[in-house]
């Protein structure tokens, strides 16, 4: 399938044959439970101290003095003295059931069905209703796939790159993405919170030459070149259909490796 190539100020510069890529069916399931899988290899594996709680020398009493037969700390006359230690009930006791660095956390998921999520992600960008159902706002006009001259990856300005997404008609998901953001206030800050904002544009390069430190003061802007993109970069959270941008050389590059 062929699809018009567009410059930088959204005219119609020429055409470009698709890949077979982009025929791919829709599997959101299948999209879905790729990116859980590449999230959960960057959960940090955690445990306990095995001795945690259980550095003591108390002891039970046994029966006859009218107690709970639990561990009590030994001597007399200072505060510890008889309080229960040891058990998971008593303060500064063990844990119960402790976290441990045992526990399988990354998920593994099927060689074909990594590069059938991944395909699946590719051609869900390439069709309106699925990017409007996952909430990007833009202008009526907007063709898909929307392809771009390389002229794109020489962009060296944000103020440039910011024009570039006004002229071919998504300012509205840039204002959306202004709209839900959400800074640091005094409480978010003491209580660690990073701040907060959706995703916008996706833009795919086969060679950045300086676009993408462009991108990285337009707030849900992303620059990725083709040989890096993944599942999880074409949907984030899951949600498959991200707003995506391509370069012409990008849309060439991509048919090479299927």
């Amino acid at each position: 399938m062929t699809v018009p190539v567009i410059d930088l100020e959204g005219k119609k510069a020429g055409k470009v044959e698709l890949s077979k890529i982009f025929d791919t069916p829709f599997r959101p399931d299948v999209i879905r439970k790729v990116v859980v899988a590449l999230q959960s290899h960057r959960i940090q594996p955690q445990g306990r101290d095995p001795m945690a709680g259980k550095r003591t020398t108390a002891q039970s009493w046994g029966v006859g003095f009218a107690t709970a037969r639990v561990p009590r700390v030994k001597g007399s006359q200072y505060p510890a003295a008889s309080s229960a230690a040891f058990i998971p009930s008593a303060v500064g006791g063990r844990s119960a059931y402790p976290p441990t660095i045992r526990k399988k956390i990354a998920k593994k998921v099927n060689k074909k069905e990594r590069m059938l999520a991944f395909k699946s992600a590719v051609a869900a960008t390439a069709k309106r209703e699925l990017v409007e159902a996952r909430g990007h706002k833009l202008l009526a006009d907007v063709k898909f796939p929307i392809v771009i001259t390389d002229e794109v990856q020489g962009i060296e300005t944000t103020r440039a790159l910011g024009e570039l997404l006004h002229s071919i008609g998504l300012s509205p998901d840039l204002d959306r993405i202004k709209d839900r953001f959400q800074g640091q206030t005094p409480k978010r800050r003491r209580r660690g919170r990073q701040p907060k904002h959706g995703k916008g544009p996706l833009i795919v390069i086969s060679e950045d030459k300086g676009l993408i430190k462009a991108s990285k003061n337009l707030l849900g802007v992303d620059v990725v070149k083709v040989s890096d993109l993944n599942t999880e970069t074409l949907a984030p959270g899951g949600k498959a259909a991200r707003l995506t941008i391509w370069s012409a050389s990008s849309i060439k590059e991509l048919g090479r490796g299927e």
